[in-house]
C-alpha cells in the first residue's frame, strides 16, 4: 500500500478520494487551507482510519508547508484550487496566486522529495474558444477565463518539469463533476447542486440563457477511477499525459433541470411542478463542452461506470438524505 498526499483533499473531489484511497489500504495526507473545502467532509476519516489518513492545515501558496506535505509520500494527488470561472473574473490575482503559484510550489516540493508521480487536476475551460467537438486531448482554443489560463498554465509546467526534471506526471482534464458533497451553498456553487437546493426549497432555478448550453457532467466515481488509474497505470506511453475525465455525453441545462425534476419529485411532488427562469449567459462560459475518452480508454482502460443519468440518481438521493 501507499503513502498518498491529498492537496485540497477537504474539498468535494478531494475528500471523496481521501475516503476511497483510505478504504483500499492506502495511508493519506490531506492538506487543506479550508478557504473552499469542508471539516465536516473529512471528519468521519479521523474516527474510520485514525491511524492512516492525517491532516495538514495550510496553504499550497506557503512553500514550507507543501515541502512538510510531501514529506515521506509515494504519490501526490492535486486537486487544491480555487475554481470558478466567475470567481476569477472577479479577482484574478488570487486565482493566479493558488492555482499557478501554488501548484509550483507543489511541483517544486514534488520534486525535490522525489516522489514517484504527480496527478493533477487539470480543466476543461482549457479548450477555450475552439469550436471542435468532442474535445480531443491535444486541440485546444484561446482561454476564455482566467481560471482558464491558471490550468493550462498547470500544464505547461507539469510537462517542463517532466523534460527538464524528469517529474513524472498525469494531468486530468475534469468535465463538470458532480455528485455527492459538493456544496450547494456561497456565491460560487457549482450547477447541480444549486439547482438541487433551489428545487428542495421549492425555488425556480435560474438558467442562464436558452437553456441549450450543454457540458459533459461527469459524476464523482467515474473521477474516482480516472485518479486511481493515474495512479497505477504501469504503461509507460500513459505517463505525461493529458487527459480527459468525463463519461462523453453532452446534456443541455433544459435536459438538466427535466432530470432533476424527475428524480427529486420522487421525494417531493410538488417539485415536478416548478418552472425554472432565464437569464443571461454568463460571461465566460463556453456554449458546448463534449469529451473524447478515446484516449484514456486506450492509454488508461478507462471504462466509466456512471452515466450522467445514473450518477445524477445517485446524486440526488445524498442531497435529499444529507440536506434536508
Amino acid at each position: 500500500m501507499s503513502k498518498i498526499l491529498v492537496t485540497g483533499g477537504a474539498g468535494f473531489i478531494g475528500s471523496n478520494l481521501c475516503e476511497s484511497l483510505l478504504q483500499d489500504g492506502h495511508t493519506v495526507v490531506c492538506l487543506d487551507n479550508f478557504s473552499t473545502g469542508h471539516r465536516e467532509n473529512i471528519e468521519h476519516l479521523f474516527t474510520e482510519f485514525p491511524d492512516r489518513f492525517r491532516l495538514i492545515e495550510g496553504d499550497i501558496r506557503d512553500m514550507e508547508t507543501c515541502r512538510e506535505a510531501v514529506s515521506g509520500q509515494d504519490y501526490v494527488l492535486h486537486e487544491a484550487a480555487l475554481g470558478s470561472v466567475p470567481r476569477s473574473i472577479k479577482d484574478p490575482a488570487t486565482t493566479n496566486a493558488v492555482n499557478i503559484g501554488g501548484f509550483l510550489n507543489m511541483l517544486i516540493a514534488a520534486r525535490d522529495e522525489g516522489v514517484k508521480r504527480f496527478v493533477f487536476a487539470a480543466s476543461s475551460s482549457t479548450y477555450g474558444d475552439s469550436q471542435t467537438l468532442p474535445k480531443v486531448e491535444d486541440v485546444i482554443g484561446k482561454p476564455l477565463s482566467p481560471y482558464a489560463i491558471t490550468k493550462f498554465v498547470d500544464e505547461l509546467y507539469a510537462d517542463v518539469f517532466a523534460r527538464t526534471y524528469g517529474t513524472e506526471y498525469i494531468g486530468l482534464r475534469y468535465f463538470n463533476v458532480f455528485g455527492r458533497r459538493q456544496d450547494p451553498n456561497g456565491a460560487y456553487a457549482a450547477v447541480i447542486p444549486l439547482f438541487v437546493k433551489k428545487f428542495m426549497n421549492h425555488e425556480a432555478p435560474n438558467i442562464n440563457g436558452d437553456g441549450e448550453y450543454s457540458r459533459d457532467f461527469t459524476y464523482i466515481d467515474n473521477v474516482i477511477l480516472m485518479n486511481k488509474l493515474a495512479l497505477s497505470t504501469e504503461n509507460p506511453e500513459a505517463l505525461n499525459q493529458i487527459y480527459n475525465t468525463a463519461f462523453g455525453e453532452r446534456t443541455t441545462l433544459n435536459q438538466l433541470v427535466t432530470y432533476l425534476q424527475e428524480f427529486l419529485s420522487e421525494f417531493d411532488a410538488k417539485i415536478a411542478e416548478i418552472e425554472p427562469t432565464h437569464g443571461p449567459n454568463r460571461l465566460g462560459d463556453i456554449p458546448h463542452s463534449l469529451a473524447s475518452i478515446d484516449k484514456a480508454k486506450r492509454l488508461l482502460n478507462y471504462a466509466p461506470k456512471y452515466s450522467m443519468r445514473d450518477g445524477l440518481k445517485e446524486a440526488c438521493k445524498w442531497y435529499w438524505e444529507n440536506l434536508k
